[in-house]
Order: C-alpha cells, then structure tokens, then sequence
C-alpha cells in the first residue's frame, strides 16, 4: 500500500496536540493581541494524550494537520511538530488574512480532501468543528484533554483566527 492509498487521520494543533494555556492571556486583553498569541506557540508544551494518538495513527494512516493557524505561522508549526516528535505530514494552514469561521474553512478542506482519500478521523478541540465535520459523515474524536479557554472559543467561532 503506497501513502497515496493509506487513509488520513488528520490533526487540529492548538488544544488538540499543542497546549495553548500559556498564551491565552495574549486574546484577553481588547484588542486581542494576535501576533503575541502566535509568537508564543514555540513555546507551546505538548499535550500528551493528543500527541499519543497522532503516533499511534501514523501505524495505518497518513498522518497530516489541520489548523486554524494562519500560513505565516507555518515555520514555527514545523518546528514545533519535530522538536516533539509527531509523525510528518502535510499542514494544512488558513490564508493570513482568512477571517471565516475555523468550521467553515476546516469542513472545506475536509470535503477537498475526502474526494480523493479516505479519512479515517478528525481529531479537533473544537466542538462546533466537530458537530460540522460529524453531520458532513466524517468519523470524529473531540480532543478534551485541553483546558477550554472562552477566548480561544470566540476567536475561533467569530474572528476566523485560530
């Protein structure tokens, strides 16, 4: 079976496998300071069970990302999945200025994707992605072991950030 055949098991990144708390404070101050947000995600600690389920895919699936992380972030992403040791993939990204809702822009993808591959499994944080991808037919893991963060939720749902 070549990768071409494998299934995906695509992968949220904040709150999914990169633990976000440390900078939440960054989109609680008005306005939301963004760039600090995302300087920050270098720093972020993994999040062990998220991490532990993306190896584990990668034994029968292609293993690729899913983030609402805008594309100037991709360098940091990169890193940042190496340094701790998660399966390579493709990362998909949001466009810098890309401001629609993470459920919107994910469940596109997600569609794009699944014309040409089977998808195994979302494994995402975020619940309104979740019930999209869910209703769309996608096979779904909701990734709880982060602490919920109100601000991350509101940019994610209203301001097409993250």
């Amino acid at each position: 079976m070549t990768d071409n055949d494998r299934p995906l098991a695509v992968f949220d990144l904040d709150n999914t496998l990169a633990d976000t708390a440390h900078r939440q404070r960054f989109l609680e101050s008005k306005p939301r300071d963004w760039d600090g947000f995302f300087a920050a995600a270098p720093q972020d600690p993994p999040l062990a069970e998220g991490v532990a389920l993306a190896r584990e895919s990668a034994g029968e699936c292609e293993v690729v990302y899913l983030t609402g992380r805008p594309e100037r972030c991709r360098r940091d992403t990169v890193d940042w999945l190496a340094a701790h040791g998660l399966p390579g993939g493709r990362i998909w990204m949001r466009r810098d200025h890309d401001r629609r809702p993470a459920r919107r822009t994910k469940l596109e993808i997600l569609h794009r994707l699944a014309l040409t591959r089977e998808i195994r499994v979302l494994v995402d944080d975020d619940e309104l992605v979740c019930e999209d991808a869910e209703r769309a037919g996608f096979t779904v893991v909701r990734a709880r072991w982060a602490a919920a963060s109100a601000a991350l939720k509101v940019a994610q749902e209203r301001e097409g950030r993250t």
